[in-house]
């Protein structure tokens, strides 16, 4: 069954798909909207409700209220405390509190949020007043030139306006309590509304939190007592505490200092507010979708969830617990769009920043993500996984970075995540373009999906397994193999993962070892670089094989001579000349040293088949020079004096990564010089120059790391150009067709000769395979050989041959013709040699018994 994307089953409100959602659309400001002012988002009726889920305890909020406000009575509560973490919907739910109270006008299903009856019929006299917004040392303007500067003084002035301020002025100037009398007062009778939000910010902007901080509970007392007393009146609270009664974010000192208050209050007179929660736990997902989407497909999220349960099935021993869980796939339906993965790191990590604002906080940041989301469509998008979470873009970039307070994170972020607008891409971004092209990026999923679970304040939480990244990350369109290898490739080169043994997968602030190398390889200077890897060639290339001429740059830098009888291997530079991995075309420089010799290349090279070249591949040049720094950089670290100041599980680690640089090197080295040309009767090109191109294979790279010359016979051996001193020699018949020995004649040194010139001929090691074809050649009937007096022919004991200009070899049947050979020192028997299956044959004596030997020729 193919699974849907979300683009074909979600559709993302008009302002989070256009990304038009401003700050004000998320900063809800109680005072604005009772002011007539502000975003639409909040100050709209129908435009906040349409917005906004219907959670248990909100219409618990607005039930209990409302049927305080409209008379409706019974044994309703008139004091309702709201208690939530930080950002958790307090806010939220008193503006619904005031819309409601002025009718809710334009909203289309009242029903879904209050019953319809129990709205208030006639005026409510609303009064708020928001701690944000509080100025208790200058006094805010309220009106008519009137500057508040308590609680009781802003309230008295919205209830009655400039006769109500005048009630409290000399309590407000004073910052003294007035009396729940004084206070009742003010309601006229009529129904009224206070709503107290945010008033741990007041006190903390109160200079003398005892003494002012007293006088507010004065004043709540004194509040609670006027509302109790009046049958249409309603006062709620926010105090940002949890069920245990502990406030524990970046208030908490005011917040705990309120609760004990009111804690004691209660105890005394018995006056308890009815303890309400805007939002629970596992409503925030239902408000989040409510805000963030126009409309879900409702079958969709039952076979979208359906999908993810039978890979989690099919993958459960390489996955998380989670999967395995049933209520997981439940969970996923009630979340869809959102991975439960999403949920349960937003409220169970990055909520426990102090700078984050749980719902409203999660809604900054999925609707960035959603707005990203719809305008790249990703194919593999079957629901919204953490890994869509994308720090390179600006805004969720701002989000993390700024809102949520993680400026520490921004080096690992634009080093190893995401690069943003920066011209250098990040490792994740750099990984997927070499090795995901055209598939989902596997990386910056893995680095994004760390990262996320990176952001949390206590260190336990920080990171997740690799069966938690697992299942965080796959999909209907995810492979699970293409996890794993983008992930142990991007913990190789992460310069921020934690590299602590056991550490779970997380980035830290500080850099890893892997940085640690990467600073001292920015330090390694170009010219140490350049030395130290010319002399590493040298070593590489040099051998017994052949005698090395690295980095010629003419004719006169390799000589055309014999020399101590090796050939001649020409190391090119990998700066001056190199070859594209498909590349055959000969380079102009090796055409120049193959055909010419001396200073000005004047004559024409003699020993041309007693040379071998070997170029660089221009897209490994880079490769090779990166693996040396990382040594140069390596051996620096290890240094005594250096390696002290890192970690002790650094040290072990630094120590084992110097020990396997050498070979790396090697290796770089070898694998970087792999085109080969060597002489041959086949030409690379029309022309005069005969030499043939060779590609040493990629899987030969390991080979003998340390000894290029090894993989330089390798390739010659087996492209049957190359004869060491242990292989057998080519056949006599064949020497002779392809020398001047055709002519009947040549000395040994003419013919040893031959081979060094001629590239049809194979490169000769040594003399001993050249020596075994001449004895080869005489034992078959096929030459003779004459050195001085001494004359050696078939059936004759082995004798030392020599190459010298005194030796001659001869063919048979040219030794005949010159009448040198039989030898001549007897008759020979009657008649002509035997003739076994036709052609001729002659007599030979032996040298060595005197005897007469038919020889068939």
């Amino acid at each position: 069954m193919k699974v849907p994307t979300i683009f074909e089953t979600c559709r993302p409100r008009e302002d989070v798909l256009r990304g038009a959602i401003t700050e004000s659309d998320f900063a809800a400001d109680l005072a604005q909207v009772v002011a007539g002012r502000g975003s639409r988002a909040y100050s709209a009726p129908e435009l906040f409700f349409a917005n906004t889920h219907p959670t248990r305890g909100l219409r618990n909020l607005l039930a209990h209220v409302c049927r305080r406000l409209s008379g409706a009575g019974g044994e309703v509560s008139s004091i309702f405390r709201l208690d939530t973490t930080y950002g958790g919907g307090k806010t939220h739910g008193l503006i619904a509190l005031v819309h409601a109270a002025s009718g809710m006008d334009g909203v289309s299903d009242v029903g879904e949020f209050v019953d319809k009856d129990l709205l208030p019929r006639s005026r409510v006299r609303i009064a708020v007043f928001d701690g944000v917004n509080a100025d208790p040392s200058n006094g805010r303007l309220m009106g008519s030139g009137i500057r508040a500067y308590t609680p009781w003084g802003e309230i008295a002035y919205s209830l009655a306006g400039n006769i109500g301020y005048d009630f409290v002025r000399n309590s407000d100037e004073s910052h003294v309590s007035p009396g729940a009398e004084t206070l009742r007062e003010l309601f006229g009778g009529q129904p009224t509304l206070i709503l107290l939000d945010e008033l741990s910010i007041y006190l903390r902007k109160l200079k003398g939190l005892q003494q002012r901080g007293d006088q507010l509970v004065a004043f709540l007392s004194s509040l609670i007592q006027a509302v109790q007393s009046s049958s249409n009146a309603a006062l709620v609270y926010t105090l940002a505490v949890g069920k245990d009664g502990q406030a524990t974010d970046s208030y908490g000192r005011e917040n705990q200092f309120i609760y004990d208050r009111m804690e004691e209050l209660r105890k005394v007179s018995a006056r308890t507010a009815t303890l309400l929660n805007p939002t629970e736990e596992d409503e925030t997902v239902l408000v989040l979708r409510r805000r963030l989407f126009e409309s879900i497909d409702p079958s969709a999220s039952g076979a979208v969830a359906g999908a993810y349960r039978d890979i989690w099935v099919a993958n459960q021993g390489t996955l998380s617990e989670d999967a395995t869980r049933a209520q997981t796939v439940e969970m996923f339906r009630s979340s869809y769009p959102l991975h439960p993965e999403v949920m349960q790191t937003l409220t169970g990590k990055i909520a426990t920043l102090e700078k984050f604002q749980r719902v409203r906080g999660m809604l900054r940041l999925l609707a960035r993500t959603i707005g990203l989301l719809w305008e790249e469509k990703p194919f593999d998008a079957t629901a919204i996984h953490l890994h869509h979470i994308d720090p390179g873009h600006h805004a969720i970039h701002q989000e993390i970075v700024t809102r949520l307070g993680q400026q520490s994170f921004q080096p690992a972020i634009s080093n190893d995540v995401a690069s943003g607008t920066r011209p250098r891409k990040a490792l994740a971004e750099s990984i997927d373009l070499k090795h995901y092209s055209g598939k989902p990026p596997y990386t910056a999923y893995v680095a994004r999906t760390i990262l996320m679970h990176s952001l949390a304040f206590n260190e336990p939480l920080k990171g997740l397994f690799q069966k938690d990244m697992r299942y965080a990350i796959v999909g209907p369109h995810i492979e699970l193999g293409f996890i794993d290898k983008a992930c142990e490739t991007f913990m190789a080169d992460s310069a921020y993962l934690d590299d602590r043994p056991g550490s779970p997968l997380r980035f830290r602030t500080e850099s890893n070892l892997h940085q640690v190398i990467q600073i001292e390889e920015r330090n390694v200077e170009k010219g140490v670089l350049r030395s130290e890897l010319d002399d590493r060639v040298s070593e590489i290339f040099s051998g017994e094989t052949f005698d090395l001429n690295k980095y010629p740059a003419g004719p006169y830098d390799v000589p055309d001579e014999i020399g101590d009888g090796r050939p001649k291997l020409a190391v090119l530079s990998y700066d001056g000349v190199s070859l594209g991995d498909s590349d055959e075309k000969l380079p102009e420089l090796i055409e120049r040293i193959y055909m010419r010799r001396g200073a000005e290349g004047a004559s024409l090279r003699i020993l041309r088949n007693n040379l071998v070249f070997v170029v660089a591949a221009e897209s490994r040049r880079e490769g090779m020079r990166e693996k040396m720094k990382r040594r140069l950089a390596l051996r620096e670290i290890v240094k005594p004096e250096r390696i002290t100041d890192l970690a002790t599980h650094q040290q072990e680690k630094v120590r084992e990564l110097e020990g396997q640089s050498e070979q790396e090197v090697a290796m770089a080295i070898q694998d970087c010089y792999r085109h080969v040309f060597y002489p041959s009767g086949v030409q690379i090109e029309t022309g005069e120059v005969g030499l043939t191109h060779a590609v040493i294979e990629e899987e030969a790279s390991s080979v003998n790391p340390g000894s290029g010359q090894q993989r330089i016979i390798q390739i010659l051996r087996d492209q049957k150009k190359l004869r060491l001193s242990r292989d057998d020699p080519d056949s006599p018949d064949w020497v002779r067709d392809q020398t001047s020995l055709v002519t009947g004649q040549i000395t040994t040194l003419a013919l040893r000769d031959e081979f060094r010139r001629a590239p049809r001929l194979p490169i000769l090691i040594g003399d001993d395979a050249f020596i075994r074809g001449i004895e080869d050649g005489v034992e078959q009937g096929k030459y003779i050989y004459k050195y001085e007096d001494l004359l050696y022919g078939p059936n004759d004991p082995k004798v030392q041959i020599l190459i010298d200009q005194k030796a001659v070899v001869w063919t048979l049947s040219y030794a005949i013709e010159m009448k040198i050979w039989p030898r001549k020192t007897s008759e020979p028997p009657n008649g002509p040699g035997p003739e076994p299956g036709g052609g001729g044959g002659i007599w030979a004596e032996t040298s060595a018994t005197g005897a007469w030997t038919a020889i068939r020729y």
